[in-house]
């Protein structure tokens, strides 16, 4: 209606931005509505005609423009964490309780980062390449990710080493940059663009026959690059190589005859990425891998299907209608009597942590990531 001009544009702002975008919605359309691109383009639209004071789109700018698309900011940024984690000065903002002038989100969110590693662990990154044990199945370029190599570096080279036990020869282009996603989902569609452009010339480049990640967002964002960049005569065919090449990890992980080393004695429950379960559908490679490690007793959540309420950064700009649904989410985690929440996205393991600590679980409840719970049953040293 407001693409024929029957409502005013500015009557959509409110109901598009409380949307969730986790397209479960497509899942059950009985036409196949194509909701997430119709989404997008709205989010687009009213950015567009959007008058924002000036401070906010200088931080909008800041953000999307020099932030993300560069991996020596976002080292900075993580670099940041690690020093406030590591020097005492979390200690004293505690103690002097700085916090308590903060906004409630920034507290939540703040007792709840993961322990960063150092700059040097993480700068270590300077081989590309990590062979497959024995005879490769075939070669795999890796994606990084934004998030997940500062806040979870550890993660990331964990999926590396699995992916080489699994038969694979492992390249990493350090030329890739962000995924989109986070433009996309915030009006930025422009700039996803141009991210997508130069994160598919630095994948051809590497020869590789598939492009894997281990985000359900990220991945959701690359598998979508052939619709992003549809209407690109130069880039459109480009495009759709590079998303039928990409796979979730545990795509590739599943069915390998894997050496376990350690059982894991615990009730573990599976926290799907909405954008990995509706639009990579990726849905029973993960819970195949957690139900082969030894020891695990697997309970799936009443309504699986249903968002954790992260959603990109949906849970920092609408905080308490994500913790509302956080709660509801929680309340059928712990029906399942899990110990140990497994997940496949930084967003969702983020989420679920503070879920847990909201509900006071922390000492006998544990959220990582799918990939780190196989390095422990693998008995995996790091390196």
């Amino acid at each position: 209606m407001a693409a024929e001009g029957n409502i005013d544009l500015a009557q959509l702002a409110e109901p598009i931005d409380l949307c969730l975008g986790c397209r479960n919605c497509e899942e059950i359309c009985p036409t196949h509505v194509e909701y997430g691109a119709i989404w997008e383009s709205a989010k687009t639209v009213i950015e567009q005609e959007r008058h924002r004071p000036v401070p906010v789109k200088a931080f909008r700018a800041f953000l999307f423009q020099t932030v993300f698309p560069r991996r020596a900011m976002l080292r900075l940024m993580g670099d940041t964490v690690w020093l406030y984690q590591r020097s005492g000065l979390r200690r004293i903002v505690h103690k002097w309780g700085i916090l308590k002038r903060l906004p409630n989100h920034m507290r939540a969110f703040e007792a709840i980062l993961p322990p960063v590693e150092s700059p040097k662990r993480r700068r270590e990154r300077t081989r590309q390449r990590t062979a497959a044990h024995g005879q490769a199945k075939g070669t795999v370029a890796f994606f990084t990710g934004c998030i997940m190599d500062e806040m979870f570096h550890r993660t990331n080279r964990r999926t590396e080493q699995l992916l080489a036990r699994a038969g694979y020869d492992v390249v990493v282009p350090l030329e890739q940059t962000c995924c989109g996603a986070l433009h996309s989902h915030a009006g930025e569609r422009n700039a996803a663009k141009e991210l997508a452009k130069r994160n598919i010339a630095a994948f051809e480049a590497t020869g590789a026959d598939y492009i894997v990640d281990n985000a359900g967002g990220c991945g959701a964002m690359l598998s979508e690059y052939g619709k992003l960049l549809a209407d690109d005569p130069e880039w459109r065919e480009r495009a759709k190589d590079f998303a039928r090449r990409v796979r979730d990890v545990s795509q590739l992980l599943v069915g390998h005859e894997w050496t376990w080393r350690k059982p894991i004695d615990e009730v573990v429950t599976y926290q799907r990425s909405c954008h990995m379960t509706n639009v990579q559908n990726v849905t029973e490679e993960p819970i195949a891998l957690l139900k082969s490690i030894p020891g695990v007793t697997y309970r799936e959540m009443a309504h699986p299907e249903q968002c954790c309420g992260s959603a990109g950064i949906y849970n920092v700009i609408h905080f308490d209608e994500a913790t509302a649904i956080l709660d509801t989410k929680m309340a059928r985690t712990k029906e399942t009597g899990a110990t140990t929440i497994v997940t496949t996205n930084p967003g969702c393991l983020l989420q679920m942590t503070l879920g847990v600590e909201r509900e006071g679980m922390g000492d006998q409840v544990r959220v990582v990531h799918l990939v780190d719970l196989m390095a422990e049953a693998l008995g995996l040293e790091e390196t």
